[in-house]
């Protein structure tokens, strides 16, 4: 990752939070999943757009045309570091209201539900 990353504060969301947004069907959502594609197949959550970290140099021009700046963004990953340094960049890229997934779906599986697998 790189570009100019701020070390502006990262708002947060728990997995309640989310299972609570999901429940609702809010369209206004956008949902990105930084695993990679081994990882999704041991665990994931529907609605999540995959979005690899490794794969960085492939996705990274799209964001704009496929992502709206201003929409609420929930961004998930294993524990919550990478999804972490994704909600840096994109903040870095303009977007103004990017949550990171506390606990990412390891929580999600502990604390919301646990028919997703641990890995």
């Amino acid at each position: 990752m790189t570009g100019n990353i701020s070390g502006q504060p990262i708002t947060q969301i728990s997995v309640e939070e989310l299972a609570q947004r999901l429940a609702t069907n809010d369209a206004g959502i956008q949902l990105i999943d930084v695993r990679e594609p081994q990882e999704l197949a041991l665990a994931q959550i529907s609605g999540f757009v995959n979005l690899p970290l490794s794969e960085f140099a492939q996705w990274s021009e799209q964001i704009p045309a496929k992502f709206d700046p201003d929409a609420e963004t929930l961004v998930l990953c294993h524990h919550g570091m990478r999804s972490a340094q994704m909600c840096q960049w994109l903040m870095a890229q303009g977007f103004t209201n990017v949550k990171n997934i506390a606990g990412g779906i390891d929580a999600y599986s502990v604390l919301v539900d646990s028919s997703i697998p641990q890995y």
